[in-house]
């Protein structure tokens, strides 16, 4: 697949499954800039990947800070065909009775709401163009629930509701708009969950691995290709067979 002449967005994309959808899209020509909070990580990923590549500042829950980051990146491409959203954290593990209330926020601000805003903020010039590609990272969390995960169920289940309801608002256009709902990959994430946890998903997966990022790094670039002209509003199974629907 080809991306030369075509502009992405990738948030998150210093680290895990971000930085290997930006190195991906990069290779087979695209511009990338990689939107992430840890700006040097970023920059050193953006100037490996080169292309022209670009590292902007970016905390996807904060609205003032997602337009300046967009300004900035349209600023250096001149507009914005792509976005993969993968930003996002998996926060602390507990029952839903004991959950810190402050913490559940925090996780729906940056999982659903930042993903709201990050969509929100491309698809007027996509509209304007006639063109897009958009591809969100939701979880298998979000179809099942884990439990002592409230907060990253109920998020991801979030933004696969947004995603379909962005879909059908874009089809009239060569818009795309999906998500993919990957198991586990072995991440800086798994630094923010009990081992506990960590085993109880892995027990969930037939396939008996984690999810490689490589893996979901395929799917996500046909999904952001050209020829992805048909399937909007989808939901992409990467769960190494545990989902049942």
């Amino acid at each position: 697949m080809s991306f030369d002449n075509r502009t992405a967005i990738v948030t998150g994309g210093a680290q895990g499954i971000g930085a290997a959808v930006a190195e991906r899209l990069s290779k087979a020509g695209a511009r990338v800039a990689l939107w992430d909070m840890d700006e040097a990580l970023a920059s050193t990923r953006a100037a490996e990947l080169g292309n022209g590549a670009i590292a902007v500042a970016a905390d996807i829950a904060d609205w003032s800070g997602v337009e300046r980051a967009f300004a900035s990146t349209v600023e250096a491409f001149g507009h914005v065909d792509i976005l993969v959203n993968s930003a996002g954290v998996a926060g602390s593990n507990a029952p839903l009775a004991d959950y810190p209330v402050d913490e559940f926020k925090r996780i729906v601000d940056i999982n659903l709401v930042g993903t709201f805003h990050v969509n929100r903020v491309v698809v007027p010039g996509m509209r304007e163009r006639g063109y897009g590609r958009i591809v969100n990272i939701a979880s298998v969390a979000g179809k099942e629930g884990n439990p002592n995960a409230s907060a990253y169920s109920a998020s991801k289940a979030g933004v696969i509701g947004l995603t379909k309801s962005l879909g059908k608002e874009q089809a009239d256009r060569d818009i795309a708009v999906n998500c993919v709902t990957p198991a586990a990959a072995r991440t800086r994430i798994f630094d923010q969950m009990s081992q506990e946890h960590i085993d109880y998903m892995l027990s969930k997966i037939p396939r008996g691995r984690f999810l490689e990022l490589h893996e979901a790094a395929a799917m996500i670039e046909w999904l952001c290709s050209e020829e992805n002209s048909f399937t909007t509003a989808g939901v992409f199974d990467l769960s190494g067979g545990r989902a049942t629907y």
